[in-house]
């Protein structure tokens, strides 16, 4: 079986879903009608089962490039043969295009930049991750697939024909000429698939290239690095989910964070942890909308909390609580990487650190977004009660281990954090608040941290107390200020960090682990790559230490352009990077697009 390398593949979306198309033309990943909905396309899982939308040319030395449509999220794929160039336009309509869920729709639009030439079609959905049957029905104006519980077409001016229970057809597209595919769901059963006349195609086309410029428009960053950061602002635009507000952590579920291995994971859910870090990201940049719509959100689900006053790690971008954690056995998994698994059984996890990470965007949001209400500063505050009743518990972590719960030392970290900007916040605001209790429990976390986060022989924090392995999710504490960046005690982390994992440190070729799997026993076997995010906030420490380590900046600024250098051909980031330099994990990962936008802002700060 066959397969592209992850970093091969480019996104387009409607902030519902999203759909992953790789550098030969080919769908090969597409939930319908939201992110965590099953799968219509899922090739990325399974190569021969797992269903795909293909155009490919036939002609002689076919070959191809694939870039944005400047400022969007408008996929352009270009076909060239010996015989001739034709252009593939890929986008989902977004705005006001979208108004229900029959609007929502792949748009494929053929054009022939030069020369006659012959072009392929195979369109093979695979329902509900390939475990639903479908009929396929021909007509005049496309062919209809139906499954049991759901109806979609592709809709063209194009004859096709049958094939395999899907379509499979040549055609010839003249010089100068074009052709639209609309990949669509059907009102009923009963529903035939209807054209959209060319004029109004190229309306949608125009419409949201408007949208797409129009909002990024709103970007305030001028540095140094504009075109990586607005692709990644723009990538974070297609991870939020409209209707409700919510941010997933990825599109995609199960793509290995080691070839081969079991850490395959569905990411297609909302984290308290991850969306806050997106949320911090947009308003850095100048997007307060999105920041407005979150925390909507998130009051919701706090106010959903009945009989206990902690909130779940993740949600479902519909707000729901279970996200039950199954296996797929029927799919081989990418380039045979099994188990392939659906759902996530983290979500009832505990992780402490998850009030930190909201509490520092809450403050964030006042600050720069919108004044907090009343009535959220009420469903919030009740949360950092529960803090202080329960911060020295033992907890899974950030990294959602699955060995057992330990004494964190990020946790901890970010358990001051939430008490610090609850302070802060109730103080600026004058908000009710037990102030004297919130500050003596964040006092006695800090010094608690101080002295059983730190080991005294690897003169560094580590990873829970009692360990001497270290973690690089401590490198955010000179970022939550929690510790002074020039503090030699942090000073003397970043160096122990820095070395090379056969040294004890988590820095290879200047890309960072998490932890050392062979150290840290997380309950899962295998391997996993180098995370993204870490290796941007080994940036960003660096940058914060440099005013008195001016070594330290100039290896921030190296390290940063590295990083750059390993992101795909349209600008996009995986969750990890591989020992061979090839992307690992789900895709694109929201986790290193916000990690890159905070880096990128304060690398650029502290160059002047």
């Amino acid at each position: 079986m066959s397969y592209l390398p992850i970093e091969d593949y480019g996104i387009i979306g409607n902030m519902r879903s999203a759909a992953l198309i790789g550098t030969n033309s080919s769908i090969d990943w597409f939930c319908f009608p939201h992110f965590d909905s099953p799968s219509v396309f899922a090739r990325l899982l399974d190569s021969e089962k797992g269903g795909y939308f293909r155009i490919q040319a036939k002609g002689k030395n076919s070959h191809t490039k694939q870039f944005y449509w400047p400022d969007t999220n408008v996929l352009i794929t270009r076909l060239m043969t010996d015989e001739g160039i034709v252009e593939i336009t890929d986008y989902m309509p977004v705005g006001n295009e979208v108004k229900n869920q029959q609007d929502y729709k792949i748009v494929r639009k053929l054009k022939s930049v030069h020369g006659d030439m012959l072009l392929n079609v195979q369109c093979h959905p695979a329902f509900n991750y390939a475990r639903d049957d479908h009929e396929t029905v021909i007509c005049d104006k496309g062919v209809s697939f139906h499954s049991a519980t759901l109806s979609m077409a592709l809709s063209t001016a194009i004859p096709l024909t049958a094939a395999n229970n899907g379509v499979d057809t040549d055609f010839i597209l003249k010089d100068g000429d074009s052709v639209v595919f609309i990949f669509h769901e059907l009102d009923s059963p009963d529903a035939s698939p209807c054209n959209l006349p060319e004029d109004n195609a190229e309306q949608q086309f125009k419409n949201t290239i408007d949208y797409w410029r129009s909002w990024l428009s709103k970007s305030t960053y001028k540095g140094r690095w504009r075109e990586m950061v607005n692709r990644s602002v723009l990538t974070l635009k297609l991870l939020t989910f409209e209707p409700t507000g919510a941010i997933v952590a990825a599109p995609t579920c199960s793509l290995p964070e080691g070839i081969g291995g079991e850490r395959n994971w569905d990411y297609r859910y909302t984290w308290i942890r991850d969306a806050a870090f997106t949320v911090y990201a947009f308003l850095r940049v100048g997007f307060t909308e999105e920041a407005d719509r979150f925390m909507d959100w998130v009051i919701q689900r706090s106010d959903e909390c009945r009989n206990s006053d902690t909130l779940q790690i993740m949600y479902g971008v519909d707000g729901r609580h279970t996200l039950t954690e199954e296996t797929l056995d029927h799919l081989s998994g990418y380039k045979d990487s099994k188990p392939v698994r659906i759902g996530n059984g983290a979500y009832d996890q505990l992780q402490l650190d998850i009030y930190g990470e909201l509490m520092d965007s809450v403050y964030l949001y006042n600050k720069y977004g919108s004044p907090i209400s009343h009535q959220a500063w009420k469903s919030l505050s009740k949360h950092l009660e529960w803090v202080c009743e329960h911060w020295d518990e033992v907890d899974e972590g950030i990294w959602e281990v699955r060995s057992g719960r330990q004494r964190f030392v990020y946790s901890k970290v970010m358990c001051w954090v939430a008490l610090d900007r609850g302070i802060r916040l109730a103080q600026k605001r004058s908000f009710p608040a037990d102030i004297p209790k919130w500050a003596k429990t964040r006092d006695k976390i800090y010094n608690e941290v101080m002295e059983k986060g730190w080991n005294k022989d690897r003169k560094a924090f580590i990873q829970y107390y009692g360990s001497d392995t270290l973690d690089a999710s401590n490198l955010m504490m000179p970022l939550v200020f929690f510790i002074a960046p020039n503090d030699p005690m942090m000073i003397s982390t970043l160096k122990e960090t820095l070395k090379s994992p056969d040294e004890g440190g988590l820095v290879m070729n200047s890309l960072v682990y998490r932890y050392n799997v062979h150290e840290t026993e997380d309950g899962l076997s295998g391997h996993e790559g180098t995370f993204n995010i870490c290796t941007f906030w080994l940036v960003e420490a660096l940058t914060r230490s440099g005013k008195t380590k001016p070594e330290f900046l100039e290896h921030a600024r190296l390290m940063f352009e590295q990083m750059l250098g390993y992101a795909n051909h349209l600008g996009i980031y995986s969750e990890e990077i591989s020992e061979r330099g090839e992307a690992l994990g789900n895709t694109p990962q929201a986790f290193t697009h916000l990690a890159l936008i905070s880096a990128a802002y304060n690398l650029d700060k502290a160059l002047g």
